[in-house]
């Protein structure tokens, strides 16, 4: 576990402090910090203090048309499963643990017997500011979404993932700061992150984020590779499931209001009495909403009552804050001058209807406006019927009228929901606004995606098997390949065919039906199958006074019902500007003459123009700001409205604005008055087109009131149109809030059999995700949205290119072709499947190229053949360049996958369709290609000549870079087989070609690829400066671009120059320093371990203090790498490598625990073999040191020799008592050396390899001579040389026979006073430096014989001993 700046080093988190359900009572002086209550099981559903503990006590009333019904992204904070009790009793004792006062005891029954000392709900709120503990602990697991079961395997990947993270945490720091949490500390062992809040705002996005299961997706894109992606069944198999604490995360919110001071809560009476507190005290109705704030007192806070503004103290324990942290900032940021109108009434089970519906009672309409009618009519609904509004628009079956309806007279049993899924929308509201603007809608990402696709291959020549967009060959996993093969999927190859006799005006692109420029666009459609009339304003005097000039435009405003050319009139955009009247200089003209027109509307009373052009000069006056004159023209011209409903859209608009300006300018009276049937006209007609931005204002209240009632359904209708006025006037940032409200509402409000929701916001949600660049979440609501097929809604292909842009800003890097995201595979194979439904095979083709780079990218081969076969064959069907750019396209891929076969049949083909034609440049092009596949298949001398072709072609159009390609290959060409001299000229032109060209980075990358072969040319000829620069100037290039994959292939190459072909070992170190770099930025953990190993090594061979340090550091690099991928033989080898390198530095009290943890860790995987060779490679350290060798004993006899025993392995048994016997000579513990000697001699008989017998008796006759057991000596000797064949057979033999012989003779002489045995061995010896014609030893053996009297006489009678001796070893006999 990584801890933070912070967190106190070794401590434990309250998390892991305290296991569920025990609690911990610890005095002033324990260890543990803040104590904390026992984590709940994740998803329980928490329970708020002030609720609970007033929950059962004498008033507390529940109403259900009072109480929010509206689903809450934090847990509801009353839990039917805990009474007051025993909350109150865990709180207690909460309290006592942050005292300190260990030996308090808590009331038996705090419910019933509140006894002295028990705390009241003050100190119950103080205890969750001060003692709770803000972590909060955040699991995961990865669950297959067919079994729902847990993968262990990507279980098991993804705590590797994080081990690796903890190293190096900024990318985990960087994702859970965007979504709002803030991390502790990483746990991979428990599968699990810590994280803490300090704001409201935090907690409030982070469950937000929850809700909508971006925090899971977000984990997703943070621990599974390249591979996981690739394999698209596994990944749409597969998800992330988190589970946090959920009365943790409730009580965190609770407690940060609290500490806040601030905020919203429902009052509960009945707890204290008001009248007995004095005058200060506030009068509260039951579930009423007031607005509190600590002003210092313990007991007793200020509150405001949003029913009557009234303002006064309240008890603590009469708070019930409202717990969901949305309605706590909608409240806070969109507060009005006056209170709730109770207008609107809570619901319980009820949901937006339409149809008809049946009077309950007899009704006589109040205003011309209201509908009269007799019980048991049938009134059909204009709009929708919203449950808890006071009226709503219907029309009479019977008699045709149209009118407010009051909602209490009606049963609205025979009416019909809104439609599978709407649940508080129209179908056709719903499809304008999942439109995306144009700079992120469906035509930019389809521009983006053939941007991707193409290619230069047809212009461009290839360098042999050079593709800078390709990683180095990887060898994937089948099911990675199997999912590349899935053509199935997209489209048989029947049916692709098929297309063929389609016309091409099918074959077109789904995006071709582009999105309309904005979002205004969609949703004020505007309909150009009209006219709309055109009026010029003339103010010429004479003209004023003259009817006829005005009867034009007062004709067309009088029409006593709705036409669509009133639209301009009555828009938010004032398009009736441009649109409907023409020739004034500026405003103050129009409005004079709306004036002088509305004045002639009077005098003719003709009262639809009248209210129209009242409507028109108000809308103006709001333009300038001018509220109150506004006020006067909308008053005035619903005073002369009598029969509006023929034009509801200006019904609407007139009360809506009217009212929008009575809230305005806190006209109370007259804003209540207007509410309900404004509330009605706002919500309840679908379609409507907004009018003003002043009926933001409106629908603010009306959703403030919807939240104060609880009215589920009114809240997601008044969002919906907030969310859609919002995007409609632009404002990307005020509008996120609200269109993640309405997307948990969308989910949560639908019934559990349903499975579509009614809107999926999730494209806007991306949108505005993106423009606020939290590319996290931005992609993680891309991908977790599901195109529906709607017409208008965003598509497959939006998604796809919407992915693969924001997973680009996530690897901080632009999209290009050759960058192309393994996460976005499975949505462009979406992205395909839909448009081979759409029959558009443009956009499969360009597709299909963009999948076959993908993967030749990642390294699938077999998938990049796949996808560019698929697009030849699509590329049939459009035309003859389209086909050509594909086939050749799929030639490439054929070569780089090491097919050279069908590549040169490819390209034959291609040849024979370009005979006949001018076409000079991709004649070059195939006759490259045809070099490179020929070369593949060993024609060398054909592949020289289609090079020189292709050379010639390029001369012949003066194209320099395919010409320095052309050059490059034949250079290539000749290096691989030998002729390094010509390959040098070659490739010295490519090079010099290539710096005649501007310099981009596809040329100079091509020129890195050539200074390498260049490079190798001239190594091969010894010429090593000249290869070092080309290396070097080919590594100066990739840096330049920042091209991390070319430059890790010129490191290895220079690693390798420096360290075997021209060693420099500190330029060897410096290049693999820079090693380790690449592989960290490529975030290839195995590679830089092995890296950082090496570097080690290299350390280690500078033999200076500091460079073992050095490679100290190195070691312990590669150590944690190892142990975090679990690579068990690395990580043990790692240990003993560290282990070793105290040794030298002279730590000595170290070297053992590095050897234990070395041996441990095999042990651990029951890995005895690898065991068996650590013991001795440890022992090894201590045999071959200077210092402490005794210690080498116990890992070769009480380690290595049980293990070798245990795993019959004889040799290294042999191997390891030769050392212990050796170690003992030098020791000069020569009774422990026989026993060890005597042993290994035994196991080198049971080897039967004579050199190891041979070994074995010459050690055991060295161990007899320090014994003085001169003649067992002798015996072991001469049972060496009986090893021996009796013929020499080489130089080192003899030498051999004559150090023995005179060993012996040295041994018989002076030892065994024996000079006729020592004479006989003298003259052996002297017989094999004869065999060696080495005169000097002659003469030093010649001397030796001198000393002994008669020697050189020779013997008397046979060869050989004369004394006889016991000589068991030597005759035959087997060791005892």
């Amino acid at each position: 576990m990584r801890h933070h700046p912070g967190q106190p080093k070794g401590s434990r988190t309250a998390a892991e402090s305290v296991p569920p359900g025990v609690f911990i009572w610890a005095s002033d002086n324990s260890a543990l910090g803040d104590e904390t209550s026992p984590a709940s099981p994740a998803g329980a559903h928490s329970v708020c203090a002030c609720r609970e503990l007033t929950r059962g006590l004498p008033g507390r009333e529940e109403c259900d048309s009072c109480c929010p019904h509206s689903p809450m992204l934090l847990p509801p904070w009353d839990h039917p499963q805990r009474t007051a009790a025993e909350r109150r009793g865990k709180w207690w004792r909460e309290k006592t643990m942050a005292s300190g006062k260990a030996g308090a005891s808590e009331p038996s029954n705090p419910a019933t017997e509140p006894a002295e000392g028990s705390p009241d709900t003050s100190l119950v709120l103080l205890a969750v500011t001060e003692g709770f503990p803000p972590e909060i602990s955040l699991f995961f697991s990865v669950e297959s979404r067919s079994s729902r079961c847990l993968n262990s395997q990507l279980q098991e990947a993804a705590r590797k993932k994080l081990w690796a993270l903890e190293s190096d945490d900024r990318d985990v720091c960087a994702l859970f700061k965007e979504l709002s949490a803030r991390l502790v500390c990483m746990q991979a062992q428990e599968d699990r992150f810590l994280l803490t809040f300090r704001t409201l705002e935090e907690v409030w996005k982070f469950s937000t984020y929850l809700t909508l299961g971006y925090v899971g997706s977000c984990l997703e894109q943070l621990l599974f590779d390249q591979e996981y992606w690739l394999n698209c069944a596994l990944m749409e198999d597969t998800e992330i499931r988190v589970t946090v604490d959920e009365d943790r995360l409730a009580t965190i919110h609770m407690s940060l209001l609290l500490q806040e001071g601030n905020f919203f809560s429902r009052a509960v009476p009945g707890v204290w009495q008001p009248e007995q507190e004095g005058e200060e005290s506030l009068q509260l109705c039951k579930n009423e909403l007031i607005h509190v704030k600590n002003i210092g007192e313990e007991s007793k806070w200020e509150g405001m009552s949003l029913l009557t503004g009234q303002r006064g103290l309240v008890p603590v324990t009469a708070l019930d804050p409202i717990p969901h942290p949305f309605y706590q900032w909608f409240l806070k940021n969109y507060a009005v001058g006056f209170g709730i109108s109770q207008e609107i009434s809570g619901t319980t089970s009820q949901s937006i209807v339409k149809g008809r519906c049946t009077a309950t009672e007899d009704h006589r309409g109040a205003a011309w406006d209201e509908l009269s009618f007799s019980k048991g009519d049938s009134i059909e609904v204009i709009g929708f019927f919203i449950p808890g509004l006071p009226w709503f628009v219907g029309k009479s079956v019977s008699s045709g009228s149209i009118g407010f309806v009051p909602t209490r007279y009606i049963s609205p049993e025979a009416c019909e929901p809104l439609g599978k899924g709407l649940v508080f929308l129209s179908e056709e509201e719903k499809c304008p606004l999942l439109r995306i603007p144009r700079n992120g809608g469906e035509q930019h990402f389809t521009t983006l995606l053939s941007d991707l696709a193409r290619t230069d291959i047809t212009s461009v020549y290839r360098l042999d098997g050079f593709e800078p967009t390709a990683m180095l060959p990887k060898v994937p996993s089948e099911a990675v390949l199997h999912g590349c093969k899935d053509i199935q999927l997209l489209q048989s190859w029947e049916e692709i065919n098929d297309l063929a006799t389609t016309s091409t005006s099918e074959l077109s692109s789904p995006g071709s039906d582009s999105a309309p420029a904005t979002l205004e666009d969609v949703l004020l459609e505007k309909l150009d199958d009209f006219d709309d009339p055109k009026f010029f304003i003339d103010l010429n005097a004479g003209h004023m006074e003259d009817a006829d000039v005005f009867d034009p435009i007062l004709t067309f405003l009088n029409q006593d019902s709705y036409v669509p050319s009133f639209q301009s009139l009555y828009d938010l955009s004032f398009s009736f500007l441009n649109s409907t009247f023409y020739g004034f200089s500026d405003e103050d003209e129009l409005v004079l003459y709306l004036e002088t027109s509305r004045n002639w509307a009077k005098r003719t009373h003709s009262v639809w123009a009248h209210v129209r052009l009242c409507f028109l000069l108000g809308k103006l006056c709001i333009k300038k700001v001018k509220f109150s004159q506004a006020r006067v023209y909308f008053e005035e011209a619903m005073s002369i409205l009598d029969r509006g409903f023929g034009d509801l859209p200006l019904l609407a608009a007139l009360h809506v604005n009217l009212a929008s300006i009575y809230l305005k300018q806190n006209m109370k009276h007259k804003f209540s008055s207007l509410l309900g049937k404004t509330v009605a006209l706002l919500v309840c007609l679908p379609g409507r087109s907004f009018s003003s931005e002043n009926e933001l204002e409106v629908m603010m209240y009306v959703l403030r009131e919807a939240i104060a009632v609880g009215n589920a359904p009114l809240e997601a209708r008044v969002c919906f149109l907030i969310v859609k006025l919002f995007l409609q006037l632009g404002k990307n940032d005020e509008v996120l809030p609200f269109t993640e409200h309405l997307q948990c509402l969308s989910t949560t409000l639908l019934s559990p059999d349903t499975s579509s929701v009614p809107l999926d916001a999730a494209p806007i949600l991306s949108y505005l995700y993106d423009k606020k660049y939290l590319p996290n979440i931005a992609l993680a609501s891309a991908r977790l949205f599901v195109p529906s097929g709607v017409k208008g809604a965003p598509t497959p292909i939006w998604r796809a290119g919407f992915i693969l842009q924001n997973t680009s800003k996530l690897l901080g890097s632009q999209l290009e072709r050759s960058s192309i995201p393994a996460l976005a595979c499975f949505y462009l194979k979406q992205a395909l499947h839909f448009s081979c439904e759409s029959r558009a095979v443009p956009i499969q083709r360009t597709l299909c190229a963009i999948l076959s780079r993908m993967y030749l990218q990642h390294g699938v081969l077999d998938g990049a053949v796949c996808y560019a076969a698929m697009a030849v064959t699509l590329s049939r069907l459009m035309g003859e360049e389209e086909a050509f750019e594909s086939s050749l396209s799929l030639g490439w891929m054929y070569l780089l996958h090491s097919q050279p076969g069908p590549a040169a049949a490819i390209m034959w083909q291609l040849l024979r369709s370009l005979h006949g034609t001018d076409s000079v440049t991709q004649g070059g092009a195939v006759h490259n290609l045809l070099a490179i596949a020929l070369k593949g298949e060993g024609q060398v001398q054909k592949a020289a000549e289609n090079y020189l072709r292709a050379l010639h072609k390029a001369k012949e159009t003066g194209n320099k870079r395919n010409q320095a390609i052309a050059l490059a290959n034949l250079g290539q060409l000749s290096l691989s087989h030998g002729a390094s001299q010509l390959s040098e000229l070659y490739l010295l032109q490519s090079a010099q070609l290539y710096a005649e060209l501007q310099g981009s980075e596809d040329l100079e990358m091509e020129l890195v690829r050539v200074l390498l072969w260049l490079a190798q040319a001239m190594v091969n000829r010894q010429r090593m400066e000249d290869g070092k620069l080309c290396y070097e100037l080919a590594l100066v290039f990739a840096l330049k671009w920042h091209n991390v994959r070319g430059q890790l292939h010129i490191t290895e190459s220079l690693c390798h120059f420096y360290s075997k072909v021209s060693p420099n070992p500190q330029a060897s170190i410096t290049y693999h320093e820079h090693w380790v770099s690449l592989a960290q930025q490529l975030q290839d953990r195995e590679l830089e371990g092995n890296v950082w190993q090496t570097l080690s090594q290299l350390y280690e061979a500078l033999g200076t203090s500091e460079a073992l340090r050095q490679s100290l550091d190195c070691t312990k690099q590669s150590l944690r790498i190892f142990i975090d991928l679990e690579e068990t033989v690395k990580a043990a080898e790692a240990w003993l490598q560290a282990g070793r390198l105290y040794y030298l530095m002279q730590e000595d009290e170290l070297v053992e625990m590095y050897f234990q943890a070395a041996i441990q860790t095999a042990l651990k995987w029951e890995n005895f073999s690898l065991a068996m060779d650590l013991y001795e490679k440890a022992g090894d350290t201590f045999f071959n040191g200077s210092r402490n060798r005794d210690r080498a004993v116990e890992f070769y006899r009480g380690g290595a020799v049980p293990l070798a025993r245990k795993l019959k392995a004889i040799k290294t048994e042999l191997r390891l008592f030769n050392k212990l016997a050796e170690l003992q000579i030098g020791l000069q513990g020569y009774e422990k050396a026989l026993e060890f000697a005597t042993l290994a001699a035994r196991l080198s008989i049971r080897v039967g390899d004579q050199l190891q017998e041979l070994v074995a008796f010459h050690r055991l006759a060295t161990v007899y001579y320090f014994l003085h057991m001169y003649e067992m000596a002798e015996d072991c000797y001469l049972k060496t040389l009986a090893l021996r064949p009796p013929l020499l057979q080489c130089s080192g033999e003899a030498l051999y026979y004559c150090k023995v012989y005179c060993h012996l003779g040295n041994l018989t002489l002076h030892k065994l006073k024996d000079e006729q045995d020592a004479a006989a061995y003298f003259l052996l010896a002297l017989a094999a430096a004869t065999e060696l014609e080495d005169q000097e030893l002659q003469g030093l053996i010649r001397a030796k014989l001198g000393d002994i009297p008669g020697a050189l006489r020779g013997p008397e009678g046979t060869p050989g001993c004369a004394t006889y001796r016991s000589r068991w070893l030597s005759e035959g006999g087997r060791i005892v």
